[in-house]
């Protein structure tokens, strides 16, 4: 994976790209073999004036096959807005690696094979769960 951090209006020292990198890479490190790139810009966006959530922090990350996605965060300080944005996209590749993951089977389902078993087997298992559904949700 391919980390590359920008700034803007922040002085781009190679401690606050090292630290900036290395927060990401840390809060994203479950979805490492599947990114191919992660793109940071940090920014202050009043330059040197000061004010509330003027320090901004984007992400730009690409998954495998993938379009890339981003998202950013500001807060009053780089180390919140980073984490903000770390976390936001956290939640992206989540929901995104989630949607091509196979629907999960709902209950009351045998997820065995059923040619591992014989017919009257895989007939008692069905009836179990649907009694054990039956009565969990006061039905009898």
């Amino acid at each position: 994976m391919q980390v590359q951090v920008n700034s803007n209006h922040i002085e781009g020292s190679a401690r606050l790209q090292e630290w900036v990198g290395s927060t990401v890479v840390d809060a994203l490190h479950r979805f490492e073999d599947q990114l191919t790139r992660v793109e940071i810009h940090v920014s202050d966006e009043n330059a040197q004036k000061g004010g509330a959530a003027d320090k901004r922090c984007q992400i730009e990350a690409r998954l495998q096959g993938l379009q890339s996605m981003s998202v950013s965060h500001k807060a009053e300080s780089l180390e919140l807005a980073v984490e903000g944005a770390a976390e936001k996209m956290v939640h992206a590749l989540d929901h995104q690696t989630g949607k091509m993951n196979p629907a999960v089977e709902s209950m009351g389902r045998v997820t065995a094979p059923v040619d591992e078993a014989p017919p009257e087997m895989v007939d008692a298992m069905l009836e179990e769960d649907f009694l054990e559904n039956q009565e969990a949700r006061g039905k009898e």
